[in-house]
């Protein structure tokens, strides 16, 4: 499972990762990590505090990715709404749901503020980002001067994961498929070119 030129405790992140996207913070026990990443007990506790340390790794970890694999996607060439188009079909595990965003729907990660804030912060980043593509879209005469990027680049993010939260519900893809087709629908009414 893991590359052998991984560290130890590269593989206790990693496994942590996997884990807190299966089973939550809650369903996470040290034992599992190790298991999983092939250490011991004291491997575990010597490169990290404890799990709350190490969960915390793997979440801004967790949350690096996702930041970067936006950014490419927002980053890359073409006009504001192609972009924002790339994003939404970037390639995801859909029915996995977002690794970050199903952080939110644990309770031991949301009611600890170490745990919360890299989940907030990529977020926070996330809605930040899209609406500097959304508002150079309308300072180059793209979109419509009356789209507010903010308000909007929410709208995408909240379409996205409620998306996952319906195609978790359904068992398809479908559902985030239909949300994204709706979004960019209705974005492309408001482009101006």
């Amino acid at each position: 499972m893991y590359s052998p030129s991984m560290t130890t405790s590269e593989r206790l992140v990693d496994a942590t990762r996997d884990l807190l996207w299966e089973r939550g913070y809650v369903g996470t026990s040290p034992k599992a990590i190790q298991q999983r990443a092939g250490a011991g007990q004291g491997s575990m506790y010597h490169h990290f505090a404890g799990k709350s340390d190490l969960a915390l790794t793997a979440i801004r970890r967790t949350a690096e990715d996702l930041r970067a694999a936006a950014e490419r996607a927002l980053g890359g060439e073409g006009t504001a709404y192609a972009r924002v188009e790339a994003y939404l079909r970037r390639e995801r595990d859909v029915l996995r749901g977002c690794p970050v965003g199903r952080l939110t729907m644990d309770p031991d990660i949301v009611a600890d503020d170490a745990l919360r804030a890299p989940v907030d912060e990529t977020l926070d980043w996330l809605r930040g980002r899209l609406a500097g593509v959304l508002r150079e879209g309308v300072e180059a005469g793209e979109l419509d001067p009356a789209l507010d990027p903010g308000r909007t680049a929410a709208a995408v993010v909240a379409t996205v994961q409620g998306g996952y939260v319906l195609a978790r519900a359904s068992g398809s893809t479908a559902a985030f498929d239909a949300a994204v087709d709706g979004l960019l629908a209705l974005l492309a009414g408001r482009r101006t070119a």
